[in-house]
This record gives C-alpha cells, structure tokens and sequence, in this order.
C-alpha cells in the first residue's frame, strides 16, 4: 500500500510539472522551466540534471536495482523527467543536447518495459510511440536498438522487429545465428497472428532462407 501510494504522489508532482513546465515553454521561460524538472529530479530521487546526465543509461539503471531487480516505476519515472527536459532543450534550438535525452529516455523505457513496468502509470506504450516518432530518422545506440527489438517483437510488431534486426545485422551489432533465432521464433505463431503484426508467413520464411543463405556465403 506505501509503494502505492508513493507511486501515486509522484505521478501526480509529475502531472503538476509537466503543467507548469509547459506553461513556462510558451513564455520561452527555459530556464525556469528547467528549474522545475530539476526541482522534482532533488524532490523524489534526490538526483540533479548535472548528475543525471553525465551517467550512461547503465548506470541509470543500476542506480534503480535493488537486490537484482530494477525498481521498474521508478525507472519510468526518471524517465519521464529525462523526456521532458529533452523537450525543453528541442524548444531551446539545442538539438543535440534535446535528442541525446530522448534517446536515453527512449532506452530506460524500453528496459523499464521488458522488466515489468506499469503500463498504466505514466501511459508508457503511448510515450514510447511518441518518442520512436520524435527521433525517427535518427541512429539509435546498438544497446537501445536491441531493447527495442525485443519490444517490438513482444508487442507483435513483427515487421518493426525484422526493420531493426535487418539495422542490428548491417552494423554487425547482432548475429547472423542471432537473426535466424529471430525468424524461427516468428515460425511458431499462426498466420493470422503474422498477418497482423505486418509480417506474412511467406514473408518470414523468405527473410529465414535470405538470412540463411547469407550464413552460409
């Protein structure tokens, strides 16, 4: 009940943020609109930006492990704050710096994901589709490009996995034994269900027999 309540407390700070931090942005008040992002970073993590973002995304995720486990919510949580000063920066003209924390954010969501996060709590598919959207166009990190296969093949989405297996393997961040795995795990679902994650039985078994062929070149 207290881990509830406390997730509850923080989503509603974070709502509150979100509120003023925009308010802030149509003013050009980027400054203070940062002030607040870092306000509630002290307030529920006791983490600063400047801290934050000189970590890596493992490092992120290690300060959240307890016992083996990733507190996933909390993760998300950070996240989300991550996402919104990222905005901000985009806002500012300051491109790099905006996308280098979409891209973050974009990681720890995906981890957040894969390791049981509430879905419901910040509205986590919708907020991964909008970033995916945002950075569209943009090399993701290896490391967030294989989270990302595992989540799009999870969600049925088999022709977004086979996009991202097909940039893994080209970058030789994935292997040929790796991708076959891949299409053999897509060989166990019905047709209607490749049908409808956008990937055709015949589809998959051409990309099987290119792959293979390509292993044995």
């Amino acid at each position: 009940m207290f881990r509830k309540d406390y997730l509850m407390k923080m989503v509603e700070d974070m709502v509150e943020m979100v509120g003023k931090v925009f308010g802030l942005k149509q003013q050009k008040k980027y400054v203070e609109a940062l002030w607040e992002i870092d306000d509630l970073l002290s307030k529920n993590f006791r983490l600063n930006s400047k801290l934050l973002n000189s970590l890596s995304t493992e490092d992120m995720i290690e300060m959240f492990r307890i016992g083996g486990a990733v507190e996933a919510d909390k993760l998300q949580s950070v996240a989300r704050l991550l996402e919104e000063e990222g905005g901000v920066y985009l806002d500012m003209g300051r491109k790099d710096e905006g996308l280098t924390r979409l891209m973050k954010t974009l990681h720890l969501y995906l981890y957040a994901d894969l390791h049981g996060a509430d879905h419901t709590m910040l509205k986590l598919p919708e907020r991964i589709a909008m970033l995916k959207d945002q950075i569209k166009g943009y090399r993701l990190p290896a490391k967030t490009d294989k989270l990302l296969l595992g989540y799009e093949e999870a969600q049925g989405r088999y022709d977004e996995a086979e996009n991202v297996l097909f940039r893994l393997l080209d970058q030789h961040e994935l292997t040929e034994e790796e991708g076959l795995a891949f299409y053999q795990r897509l060989l166990q679902h019905t047709d209607n269900e490749l049908s409808a994650g956008g990937l055709p039985r015949t589809e998959v078994e051409e990309g099987l027999e290119d792959l293979q062929r390509r292993v044995k070149g």
